[in-house]
């Protein structure tokens, strides 16, 4: 039996020095075990090699990877072609484990198993291994089998190696003690290396759902915002790779690696975290008067009584010596239209829109001054200086502290994300995610940050999350505008300094304000575009 010379031993350690660093620096696993294969194939000489990997329910061993140089056969891994042979069970059908299959021992037991000659050896079943070779023409020899364990001793995998060649002859041979113990270290730092890797795995997977679970909570306290969770992330990732495939332009230099990508679509989901402390009357406020309902109701309430009051002093009037019924009658509904009039005015006032007139505002006033006997038998004021203040706001439902409570949102936002020990490939999470609400001009908030102060992702999210805003239309307070009218405001907002008018072109250029209004808008919300006419964007 051929044994190494001290020049063959320092080669391998070489190659087990080296393989190691690529363990380390490796991120895709389908790679990482095929350089494992590949070099135990080449310490050992091998003419083919397989790796099984356990079933997810621990009942079989999968090939992973096969590779026969005399066959040229090269399944899984980077062959792209699949594995077409069967797997190996790891338990009969009577629950026992699976001894007489070779590879199942080996995982079972945890022990290596070096084999001279199958066609010799009567302690396991090669069966499945003689069909193989009848239908190749080929004779297998001599295997190595080896077992992959974490350090918590659980299988990660079976590393088999088939027919060891002399160096120097060719001649099929065993494979040496030698060869099983440098094998036996190349597994176990391949398994320390997939272990990290499924460590890493399940770390991203665990705060992927936990980000889930955030949004989770958000969308059960306000499945509106939950709505804008989603598609934001998504609208981001498409703007952005936009950019990332432009060649020409002041964004041409802007690209992103696939750790870029996973750390951008989890801003993106983040990036409204915040909201999970904002008050559900706030961020849900349908109407001016909206608290925990909507307080239109109360001064419905109040009309009902100047109703009632005005026709019950028309009554007494009509019981007085010589009173004209019929002018009474006539003034009593003359009052009651105006205050029903009053009544559809206010209801209409509390409804947000795009813009209070001034004078409605003060017709609002003037009706607030109203006097009527409440409940307690006191007069009072008909609308109270709250409502007043609600139902006069210019622009949409919120008051100005409403409107900063919900602000306040985004400093939540970076609050949170800032106090998060982020890895290295994640660390402009809280940067991307806390700048949507900034303006190229400096004016936006919670840091008032200008153009050069941010990064393209945080201006990229910015635009997606004012056009998903623009054109949602599952908001308690407005209807989704339509497309064209969107892309109007978004062209007016990139002249004026609020968002990037580099990236509001290549927005328009590539058409991904289509393709998003195609898969998550309302088709009637769709309408015919012209480009020349958006501002802001030059055909």
């Amino acid at each position: 039996m051929q044994e190494l010379n001290q020049t063959q031993i320092a080669e391998r350690l070489d190659q087990l020095t080296e393989l190691s660093v690529r363990l380390g620096s490796s991120h895709d696993t389908d790679s990482l075990l095929e350089r494992i294969l590949m070099v135990a194939k080449r310490m050992t000489n091998a003419d083919g090699g397989t790796l099984y990997r356990p079933s997810e329910d621990k009942r079989q061993l999968n090939f992973h990877i096969l590779i026969n140089d005399t066959l040229q056969i090269h399944q899984g891994g980077s062959s792209g072609q699949p594995v077409t042979a069967g797997s190996v069970p790891l338990y009969n059908d009577d629950g026992d484990k699976n001894l007489s299959a070779v590879a199942a021992y080996a995982a079972h037991f945890g022990l290596s198993v070096n084999i001279e000659d199958v066609y010799k050896a009567d302690v396991f079943n090669f069966s499945g291994m003689v069909k193989f070779d009848q239908m190749r023409n080929y004779h297998s020899q001599s295997f190595l089998t080896v077992p992959m364990s974490d350090h918590e001793g659980e299988l990660v995998g079976v590393l088999q190696l088939i027919n060891s060649k002399d160096t120097d002859t060719g001649e099929i041979r065993a494979f040496t003690q030698t060869d099983q113990r440098f094998i036996e270290a190349l597994a176990a730092q391949a398994a320390v290396a997939l272990t990290h890797q499924r460590l890493i795995a399940q770390l991203e997977e665990l705060l992927e759902s936990l980000v889930n679970l955030i949004n989770i909570g958000i969308d059960e306290k306000s499945p509106y915002t939950g709505r804008h969770c989603q598609f934001v992330p998504e609208l981001t990732m498409m703007l952005a790779e936009a950019v990332h495939n432009t060649d020409s332009g002041p964004l041409a230099a802007f690209r992103m690696t696939d750790a870029d990508r996973k750390e951008l679509w989890l801003a993106g989901l983040l990036h409204d975290c915040g909201k999970i402390t904002t008050p559900v009357h706030v961020v849900d406020k349908a109407t001016k008067l909206e608290t925990i309902f909507d307080r239109i109701a109360m001064v419905d309430t109040r009309f009902e009584v100047l109703l009632r009051d005005a026709e019950i002093a028309a009554l007494k009037r009509k019981l007085e010596a010589g009173a004209d019924h019929a002018a009474i009658d006539a003034e009593l509904a003359q009052q009651q239209a105006a205050l029903r009039e009053e009544r559809d005015f206010l209801r209409g006032a509390n409804v947000g829109g795009e813009g209070m007139r001034p004078e409605d505002q003060e017709r609002v006033r003037q009706i607030g001054q109203r006097r009527w006997i409440g409940p307690d038998g006191s007069e009072q004021a008909f609308l109270s200086d709250d409502e007043l203040l609600n139902l006069t706001i210019k622009f949409g439902t919120l008051t100005e502290p409403e409107r900063k409570e919900i602000n306040n949102h985004i400093s939540m936002t970076i609050r949170m994300l800032e106090a998060l020990p982020w890895p290295k490939h994640l660390k402009n999470v809280p940067e991307y995610a806390g700048g949507h609400h900034e303006r190229m001009d400096g004016k936006g908030y919670p840091r008032g940050l200008t153009k050069d102060q941010m990064s393209v992702q945080a201006r990229v999210m910015a635009i997606a999350d004012i056009f998903e805003a623009l054109t949602a239309k599952d908001r308690p307070y407005k209807k989704g505008k339509m497309l064209s009218e969107s892309l109007r405001i978004l062209g007016h907002f990139s002249l004026n300094g609020h968002i990037d008018p580099d990236l509001f072109d290549i927005f328009i250029r590539n058409k991904i304000y289509l393709e998003f209004a195609h898969k998550n808008m309302d088709e009637k919300q769709i309408d015919q575009i012209d480009e020349s006419q958006i501002p802001g964007y030059t055909p």
